[in-house]
């Protein structure tokens, strides 16, 4: 039976409408991929304390979790993902890739330029119909 794993993504959206995103580097589960930054949910841990303390460990930057934008069940090969994507606003410092190979800013309608994580492109697909 494959493991079900609890994550959480960062919508992190600039002044100039621009959305975060990160290339998962060639070490990573799914590599050089792209995805909304974000990991693991830990044990008795919420989804909006999880997104906060991920994106400051990940990219060395506080969030502000805002509010539930899309959640996915999804199955790869060897486990399965249940993905919590919420909106966030960036409230101190600038992002810095730590663990991701590359971070970029991109429009919403920009967004399908990118080869996503399988993961992720059900919340893609919303932001860019601007639901």
């Amino acid at each position: 039976m494959k493991k079900t794993v609890k994550v959480v993504a960062a919508i992190i959206e600039n002044e100039q409408n621009e959305i975060l995103c990160a290339l998962r580097s060639s070490n990573m589960l799914i590599p050089n991929r792209w995805e909304f930054p974000g990991g693991k949910v830990e044990k008795d841990e919420d989804i909006y304390t999880a997104v906060v303390r991920e994106i400051k460990e990940e990219l060395c930057c506080v969030v502000e979790a805002k509010k539930l934008f899309h959640e996915h069940t999804h199955e790869y090969d060897t486990f399965i993902i249940n993905l919590h994507v919420i909106t966030c606003n960036l409230i101190e410092e600038t992002p810095v890739a730590t663990e991701h190979s590359k971070l970029t800013w991109l429009k919403r309608e920009n967004l399908s330029s990118l080869e996503w994580a399988p993961a992720d492109i059900p919340a893609v697909e919303k932001l860019m119909a601007g639901k």
